[in-house]
Protein backbone atom coordinates (compact mmCIF):
# COMPACT_ATOMS: atom_id res chain seq x y z
CA UNK A 1 0.00 0.00 0.00
CA UNK A 2 0.64 3.49 -0.73
CA UNK A 3 1.92 6.15 1.90
CA UNK A 4 -1.32 8.21 2.76
CA UNK A 5 -1.57 11.84 1.47
CA UNK A 6 -2.22 14.38 3.82
CA UNK A 7 -2.62 18.15 3.36
CA UNK A 8 -2.90 20.65 6.32
CA UNK A 9 -5.02 23.78 6.36
CA UNK A 10 -3.93 26.25 8.69
CA UNK A 11 -0.79 27.45 8.91
CA UNK A 12 -0.84 29.16 11.87
CA UNK A 13 2.12 28.28 15.45
CA UNK A 14 0.04 24.77 16.23
CA UNK A 15 1.16 24.20 12.16
CA UNK A 16 5.02 23.64 13.10
CA UNK A 17 4.70 21.11 15.63
CA UNK A 18 2.51 19.18 12.74
CA UNK A 19 4.58 19.44 10.30
CA UNK A 20 7.96 19.00 12.77
CA UNK A 21 6.45 15.14 12.57
CA UNK A 22 4.32 14.43 10.06
CA UNK A 23 7.22 15.24 7.36
CA UNK A 24 9.05 12.65 9.16
CA UNK A 25 6.49 9.79 9.56
CA UNK A 26 6.76 6.93 7.21
CA UNK A 27 2.93 6.13 6.32
CA UNK A 28 1.93 9.29 5.54
CA UNK A 29 3.25 12.40 3.42
CA UNK A 30 2.68 16.10 3.54
CA UNK A 31 1.63 17.17 0.18
CA UNK A 32 0.19 20.63 0.62
CA UNK A 33 -0.01 23.50 3.00
CA UNK A 34 -3.04 25.50 2.67
CA UNK A 35 -3.89 28.93 4.50
CA UNK A 36 -5.95 32.18 3.81
CA UNK A 37 -2.61 33.78 4.18
CA UNK A 38 -1.22 32.58 0.93
CA UNK A 39 2.51 33.81 2.46
CA UNK A 40 2.44 31.96 5.51
CA UNK A 41 1.51 28.70 3.53
CA UNK A 42 4.17 29.31 1.29
CA UNK A 43 6.82 30.07 4.08
CA UNK A 44 5.73 26.55 6.42
CA UNK A 45 5.87 24.40 2.68
CA UNK A 46 9.33 25.74 2.26
CA UNK A 47 10.58 25.75 5.79
CA UNK A 48 9.30 21.57 6.09
CA UNK A 49 10.29 20.49 2.31
CA UNK A 50 6.30 20.32 1.43
CA UNK A 51 6.30 20.31 -2.45
CA UNK A 52 2.94 22.42 -2.62
CA UNK A 53 0.97 25.33 -0.53
CA UNK A 54 -2.05 27.51 -2.17
CA UNK A 55 -5.45 28.22 -1.05
CA UNK A 56 -8.24 25.82 0.83
CA UNK A 57 -10.11 25.20 -2.75
CA UNK A 58 -6.56 23.87 -4.20
CA UNK A 59 -5.74 21.38 -1.75
CA UNK A 60 -9.24 19.73 -1.13
CA UNK A 61 -9.51 19.73 -5.38
CA UNK A 62 -6.71 17.36 -5.22
CA UNK A 63 -6.99 13.44 -5.48
CA UNK A 64 -3.74 12.77 -4.07
CA UNK A 65 -4.52 13.93 -0.39
CA UNK A 66 -6.45 11.62 1.80
CA UNK A 67 -6.20 12.85 4.66
CA UNK A 68 -6.71 16.80 5.88
CA UNK A 69 -5.56 18.40 8.94
CA UNK A 70 -7.93 20.90 9.77
CA UNK A 71 -5.36 23.54 12.20
CA UNK A 72 -8.17 26.23 12.10
CA UNK A 73 -9.12 28.81 14.58
CA UNK A 74 -11.69 26.67 16.49
CA UNK A 75 -14.89 28.15 15.79
CA UNK A 76 -14.41 27.22 12.24
CA UNK A 77 -13.69 23.73 13.01
CA UNK A 78 -16.77 22.38 12.27
CA UNK A 79 -17.28 24.63 9.08
CA UNK A 80 -14.06 23.86 7.27
CA UNK A 81 -14.51 20.21 8.53
CA UNK A 82 -17.88 19.99 6.20
CA UNK A 83 -15.84 21.11 3.27
CA UNK A 84 -13.04 18.68 3.72
CA UNK A 85 -15.85 15.97 4.10
CA UNK A 86 -17.69 17.42 1.34
CA UNK A 87 -14.39 17.12 -0.76
CA UNK A 88 -14.26 13.59 -0.08
CA UNK A 89 -11.75 13.72 2.23
CA UNK A 90 -10.90 12.23 5.70
CA UNK A 91 -10.78 14.95 8.62
CA UNK A 92 -7.69 15.40 11.81
CA UNK A 93 -9.34 18.20 13.92
CA UNK A 94 -7.31 19.89 16.38
CA UNK A 95 -9.76 20.28 19.37
CA UNK A 96 -12.31 21.03 20.00
CA UNK A 97 -14.46 18.86 17.11
CA UNK A 98 -16.64 22.09 17.04
CA UNK A 99 -18.04 24.73 19.51
CA UNK A 100 -20.86 23.25 19.88
CA UNK A 101 -22.81 19.33 20.11
CA UNK A 102 -25.17 19.92 17.09
CA UNK A 103 -22.33 21.11 14.63
CA UNK A 104 -19.97 18.25 15.59
CA UNK A 105 -22.63 15.66 15.36
CA UNK A 106 -23.53 17.06 12.14
CA UNK A 107 -20.40 16.45 10.80
CA UNK A 108 -19.97 12.96 11.94
CA UNK A 109 -23.41 12.39 10.31
CA UNK A 110 -21.60 13.65 6.97
CA UNK A 111 -18.54 11.80 7.06
CA UNK A 112 -20.23 8.44 8.23
CA UNK A 113 -22.95 9.19 5.06
CA UNK A 114 -19.91 9.24 2.97
CA UNK A 115 -17.51 6.45 4.42
CA UNK A 116 -15.06 9.18 5.95
CA UNK A 117 -13.39 9.38 9.00
CA UNK A 118 -13.03 12.28 11.32
CA UNK A 119 -10.63 11.85 14.14
CA UNK A 120 -9.50 14.78 16.47
CA UNK A 121 -6.98 15.68 18.67
CA UNK A 122 -5.73 15.84 21.48
CA UNK A 123 -3.18 13.23 20.27
CA UNK A 124 -1.57 13.43 23.55
CA UNK A 125 -3.34 10.57 25.15
CA UNK A 126 -1.70 8.39 22.48
CA UNK A 127 1.97 9.43 23.63
CA UNK A 128 3.96 6.78 25.81
CA UNK A 129 3.00 8.42 29.06
CA UNK A 130 -0.68 8.27 29.18
CA UNK A 131 -0.86 4.82 27.30
CA UNK A 132 1.94 3.51 29.95
CA UNK A 133 -0.51 4.25 32.74
CA UNK A 134 -3.54 3.19 30.68
CA UNK A 135 -1.77 -0.20 30.37
CA UNK A 136 -1.32 -0.66 33.74
CA UNK A 137 -5.19 0.42 34.56
CA UNK A 138 -5.98 -2.39 31.97
CA UNK A 139 -3.83 -5.17 33.22
CA UNK A 140 -5.12 -4.66 36.89
CA UNK A 141 -2.67 -3.20 38.56
CA UNK A 142 -4.96 -0.54 40.80
CA UNK A 143 -7.66 -3.22 40.90
CA UNK A 144 -11.39 -1.95 39.89
CA UNK A 145 -10.84 2.14 39.10
CA UNK A 146 -14.00 3.92 41.23
CA UNK A 147 -13.16 7.50 41.46
CA UNK A 148 -10.48 9.86 40.21
CA UNK A 149 -9.16 13.93 40.57
CA UNK A 150 -7.67 15.99 38.13
CA UNK A 151 -6.30 19.92 38.77
CA UNK A 152 -5.30 21.83 36.23
CA UNK A 153 -4.51 25.30 38.44
CA UNK A 154 -2.14 28.19 37.01
CA UNK A 155 -2.70 31.90 37.24
CA UNK A 156 -3.46 32.30 34.01
CA UNK A 157 -1.58 32.57 30.58
CA UNK A 158 -1.84 36.33 30.38
CA UNK A 159 1.22 36.20 32.35
CA UNK A 160 3.29 34.87 29.32
CA UNK A 161 1.14 34.63 26.14
CA UNK A 162 1.66 38.01 23.90
CA UNK A 163 -2.14 37.87 22.99
CA UNK A 164 -4.31 35.85 25.43
CA UNK A 165 -7.35 37.75 24.94
CA UNK A 166 -9.05 34.68 23.04
CA UNK A 167 -8.08 32.37 25.71
CA UNK A 168 -10.96 34.34 27.94
CA UNK A 169 -13.37 34.56 25.16
CA UNK A 170 -17.09 32.77 24.98
CA UNK A 171 -16.03 28.87 24.02
CA UNK A 172 -13.05 29.36 25.85
CA UNK A 173 -11.53 29.79 29.21
CA UNK A 174 -9.82 27.28 31.28
CA UNK A 175 -12.76 24.48 30.76
CA UNK A 176 -12.67 24.84 26.76
CA UNK A 177 -8.73 25.27 26.12
CA UNK A 178 -7.89 22.76 28.53
CA UNK A 179 -10.37 20.22 29.62
CA UNK A 180 -9.84 18.16 26.54
CA UNK A 181 -6.87 16.70 27.51
CA UNK A 182 -7.89 15.95 31.02
CA UNK A 183 -11.67 15.09 30.00
CA UNK A 184 -10.29 12.63 27.05
CA UNK A 185 -7.92 10.80 29.53
CA UNK A 186 -10.22 10.26 31.78
CA UNK A 187 -12.34 8.83 28.94
CA UNK A 188 -9.69 6.56 27.72
CA UNK A 189 -9.23 5.19 31.66
CA UNK A 190 -12.98 5.38 32.78
CA UNK A 191 -15.19 5.12 29.49
CA UNK A 192 -18.40 7.38 29.37
CA UNK A 193 -19.21 10.06 31.52
CA UNK A 194 -23.25 10.02 32.18
CA UNK A 195 -24.09 13.12 34.82
CA UNK A 196 -22.12 16.52 35.69
CA UNK A 197 -22.64 18.61 38.28
CA UNK A 198 -20.62 21.77 38.70
CA UNK A 199 -19.82 25.35 40.11
CA UNK A 200 -17.69 28.28 38.59
CA UNK A 201 -16.88 31.15 39.13
CA UNK A 202 -14.64 35.05 37.66
CA UNK A 203 -11.80 36.20 39.64
CA UNK A 204 -11.23 39.13 37.86
CA UNK A 205 -13.52 41.47 34.71
CA UNK A 206 -10.47 41.97 33.07
CA UNK A 207 -7.00 40.73 32.82
CA UNK A 208 -3.63 42.71 32.31
CA UNK A 209 -1.35 41.04 29.61
CA UNK A 210 2.22 41.03 31.52
CA UNK A 211 4.78 40.60 28.72
CA UNK A 212 5.52 41.37 24.78
CA UNK A 213 4.77 44.07 22.61
CA UNK A 214 1.08 44.71 24.08
CA UNK A 215 2.37 44.36 28.22
CA UNK A 216 0.65 46.88 30.11
CA UNK A 217 -2.60 46.70 28.08
CA UNK A 218 -5.94 45.36 29.90
CA UNK A 219 -8.99 42.94 28.28
CA UNK A 220 -12.11 41.93 28.89
CA UNK A 221 -12.79 38.79 30.77
CA UNK A 222 -15.70 36.95 29.20
CA UNK A 223 -16.05 33.30 30.62
CA UNK A 224 -15.41 31.92 34.31
CA UNK A 225 -12.00 31.17 35.06
CA UNK A 226 -12.38 28.40 37.39
CA UNK A 227 -15.04 25.60 36.95
CA UNK A 228 -14.99 22.64 39.83
CA UNK A 229 -17.00 19.49 38.60
CA UNK A 230 -18.00 16.14 39.46
CA UNK A 231 -18.49 13.89 36.77
CA UNK A 232 -20.20 10.47 36.97
CA UNK A 233 -18.99 8.09 34.71
CA UNK A 234 -21.54 5.22 33.09
CA UNK A 235 -19.75 2.56 34.90
CA UNK A 236 -20.18 4.01 38.39
CA UNK A 237 -16.90 5.64 38.70
CA UNK A 238 -16.77 9.16 39.57
CA UNK A 239 -13.88 12.35 39.10
CA UNK A 240 -13.17 15.74 40.61
CA UNK A 241 -12.13 17.61 38.16
CA UNK A 242 -10.86 21.32 38.26
CA UNK A 243 -9.97 24.00 35.96
CA UNK A 244 -9.11 27.12 36.59
CA UNK A 245 -7.22 30.77 35.24
CA UNK A 246 -7.26 32.31 39.20
CA UNK A 247 -4.90 29.77 40.77
CA UNK A 248 -1.05 31.95 42.35
CA UNK A 249 0.12 28.28 42.88
CA UNK A 250 -0.13 26.17 39.94
CA UNK A 251 -1.20 22.60 39.77
CA UNK A 252 -1.12 21.81 35.74
CA UNK A 253 -0.96 18.26 34.87
CA UNK A 254 -2.46 16.28 38.00
CA UNK A 255 -4.43 13.10 36.89
CA UNK A 256 -4.90 10.49 39.68
CA UNK A 257 -7.01 7.44 39.64
CA UNK A 258 -7.83 5.25 42.69
CA UNK A 259 -9.18 1.66 42.60
CA UNK A 260 -9.78 -0.91 45.08
CA UNK A 261 -6.08 -2.17 45.14
CA UNK A 262 -4.05 1.01 44.35
CA UNK A 263 -3.91 4.34 43.39
CA UNK A 264 -2.16 5.51 40.15
CA UNK A 265 -0.95 9.45 39.46
CA UNK A 266 -0.85 9.89 35.41
CA UNK A 267 1.92 12.37 33.48
CA UNK A 268 0.60 15.44 32.79
CA UNK A 269 -2.11 14.86 29.84
CA UNK A 270 -0.79 17.67 27.74
CA UNK A 271 2.30 16.05 27.12
CA UNK A 272 3.46 12.69 25.69
CA UNK A 273 5.41 11.47 27.83
CA UNK A 274 5.90 10.85 31.85
CA UNK A 275 6.44 8.07 34.19
CA UNK A 276 3.41 7.22 36.78
CA UNK A 277 3.96 6.27 40.10
CA UNK A 278 1.65 3.49 41.63
CA UNK A 279 0.87 3.07 45.09
CA UNK A 280 -0.73 -0.30 46.13
CA UNK A 281 -2.42 -1.03 49.56
CA UNK A 282 0.29 -2.67 52.59
CA UNK A 283 3.44 -1.43 50.06
CA UNK A 284 5.70 0.84 52.22
CA UNK A 285 6.94 2.67 49.23
CA UNK A 286 5.20 3.61 45.41
CA UNK A 287 6.68 1.86 42.05
CA UNK A 288 7.45 4.00 39.11
CA UNK A 289 5.31 2.93 35.95
CA UNK A 290 7.76 4.01 33.79
CA UNK A 291 6.59 5.62 29.99
CA UNK A 292 7.05 2.83 27.26
CA UNK A 293 6.38 3.73 23.44
CA UNK A 294 6.16 6.83 21.13
CA UNK A 295 7.24 10.27 22.65
CA UNK A 296 7.32 12.11 19.02
CA UNK A 297 4.67 14.64 19.90
CA UNK A 298 1.32 16.10 17.83
CA UNK A 299 0.92 14.85 14.39
CA UNK A 300 1.05 10.88 16.10
CA UNK A 301 -2.93 10.61 16.01
CA UNK A 302 -2.43 11.00 12.09
CA UNK A 303 -0.43 8.03 11.69
CA UNK A 304 -2.73 6.04 13.59
CA UNK A 305 -5.99 7.53 11.85
CA UNK A 306 -4.17 6.66 8.56
CA UNK A 307 -3.10 2.76 9.67
CA UNK A 308 -6.51 2.88 11.12
CA UNK A 309 -7.70 3.53 7.50
CA UNK A 310 -5.51 1.22 5.84
CA UNK A 311 -6.18 -1.93 8.76
CA UNK A 312 -9.99 -1.36 8.13
CA UNK A 313 -10.94 -0.34 12.17
CA UNK A 314 -11.54 2.40 14.55
CA UNK A 315 -9.04 4.87 15.30
CA UNK A 316 -8.58 5.43 19.03
CA UNK A 317 -8.76 9.50 18.90
CA UNK A 318 -12.26 9.28 17.07
CA UNK A 319 -14.73 11.89 16.76
CA UNK A 320 -17.05 9.90 18.96
CA UNK A 321 -14.19 10.08 22.05
CA UNK A 322 -14.16 14.01 20.32
CA UNK A 323 -17.78 14.49 20.70
CA UNK A 324 -18.45 12.65 23.85
CA UNK A 325 -15.64 14.83 25.17
CA UNK A 326 -17.19 17.79 24.03
CA UNK A 327 -20.76 17.08 25.48
CA UNK A 328 -18.96 16.38 29.18
CA UNK A 329 -17.39 19.89 28.98
CA UNK A 330 -20.87 21.64 27.68
CA UNK A 331 -22.64 19.79 30.38
CA UNK A 332 -19.87 21.28 33.02
CA UNK A 333 -20.87 24.55 31.81
CA UNK A 334 -24.30 24.21 31.88
CA UNK A 335 -24.50 22.37 35.20
CA UNK A 336 -22.21 25.46 36.42
CA UNK A 337 -24.77 28.05 34.93
CA UNK A 338 -28.05 26.37 35.83
CA UNK A 339 -27.07 25.17 39.57
CA UNK A 340 -28.66 21.47 38.48
CA UNK A 341 -27.01 18.15 37.32
CA UNK A 342 -26.77 17.90 33.39
CA UNK A 343 -26.85 14.43 31.91
CA UNK A 344 -24.71 13.71 29.08
CA UNK A 345 -26.50 12.09 26.24
CA UNK A 346 -23.82 10.56 23.90
CA UNK A 347 -22.10 7.55 25.28
CA UNK A 348 -18.88 5.92 23.66
CA UNK A 349 -16.92 3.00 24.37
CA UNK A 350 -12.87 3.26 25.71
CA UNK A 351 -10.51 2.66 23.15
CA UNK A 352 -8.22 0.23 24.10
CA UNK A 353 -4.46 0.87 24.71
CA UNK A 354 -1.81 1.08 21.67
CA UNK A 355 0.77 -1.74 22.09
CA UNK A 356 4.18 -0.60 23.45
CA UNK A 357 5.96 -0.83 20.27
CA UNK A 358 3.61 1.36 18.83
CA UNK A 359 6.13 3.52 16.60
CA UNK A 360 4.30 6.65 14.47
CA UNK A 361 8.09 6.71 12.53
CA UNK A 362 7.87 3.36 11.25
CA UNK A 363 6.74 2.29 7.88
CA UNK A 364 3.90 -0.01 8.27
CA UNK A 365 2.59 -0.04 4.44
Amino acid sequence: MSRVGVGIVGAGNISTQYLENLTKFADVEVRMVADVLLDRARAQAEKYGVASSGTVEELLARDDIEIVVNLTIPAVHAEVGHQIVAAGKHVWSEKPIATDHSSAAALLAAAEAKGLRVACAPDTVLGAGIQSALRAIARGDIGEPLTATTMFHVPGPEAWHPDPDFLYATGAGPLFDMGPYYVTTLVHALGAASRVQAVSSKSLEKRTIASGPRAGATFPVEVPTHHAALIQFRGGQSAQSTFSFQHALPRAGFVEINGTTGTIVLPDPNVFDGDSTLWRYGQEEPETVPATGSTWGRGTGVVELARAIREGRPERASGAVALHVLDVLLAVRDAAESGTAVDVATTVDAPPPLAEDFDPAASTF
